[in-house]
């Protein structure tokens, strides 16, 4: 991993996700998680103060160093034990079945793997257990569709391999996951970046 990539780039993705807008969005997808959480792509731990008391223990996954050294003092001040288990969502270091919910906030955009990531959470969530995500993808809106497109390769180029027209609803559904609930929305600011989708999917 690069220098950029591991030191840089998190610090502006730290700034980037802080407005109150992702903060709203972090409260709202991780009021309802309980017992043993995965967090793929952890970053900077900017959903650390969100998590709720029924929260047993959260395993981190994040493969940037500078990430990790960001979420520290969040982690320190949380009352819920974060524990690092991995550097890349699409390979999971954990049992079949192993927890109870899977939390992924502005993440699905950037692994390279996505298919394979999401097989990972199928695989490591219990029966019943749920994906709690808030992710930015690709618009309805046509005009829109084509500026993210066109910026595409540029946002990659600049934010670690970040995609802005990833379909996720159909990437969820292609992974086995059944929605339970979704949510779209825009966020303020220019829309090429902003389209969210937010929810909760669950493993049959």
């Amino acid at each position: 991993m690069s220098f950029y990539r591991d030191r840089v780039l998190p610090v502006i993705t730290d700034v980037a996700l802080s407005g109150k807008p992702n903060r709203q969005a972090r409260e709202r997808v991780v009021s309802d998680l309980q017992g043993e959480v995965v967090e793929i792509g952890f970053g900077s731990g900017r959903n650390v103060p969100f998590y709720p008391a029924t929260i047993k223990r959260v395993r981190a996954v994040e493969p940037a160093a500078g990430g990790r050294r960001l979420a520290a003092k969040r982690i320190a001040a949380s009352t819920v034990p974060v524990e690092f288990v991995g550097l890349d969502g699409a390979s999971l270091p954990l049992d079949d079945g192993s927890v109870d919910h899977v939390l992924s906030t502005w993440t699905l955009c950037t692994i390279p793997d996505v298919e394979r990531a999401l097989g990972e959470v199928v695989r490591v969530l219990r029966p019943g257990g749920t994906l709690h995500f808030a992710e930015h993808g690709r618009s309805p809106d046509p005009r829109v569709a084509r500026w993210q497109d066109r910026f595409n390769p540029v946002q990659k180029m600049a934010f670690g391999g970040c995609h802005l027209n990833r379909k996720i609803d159909e990437l969820l559904a292609a992974s086995g996951l059944q929605l339970a609930a979704m949510r779209n929305y825009a966020l303020p600011g220019p829309k090429v970046f902003g389209y969210m989708y937010e929810g909760v999917a669950a493993k049959p």
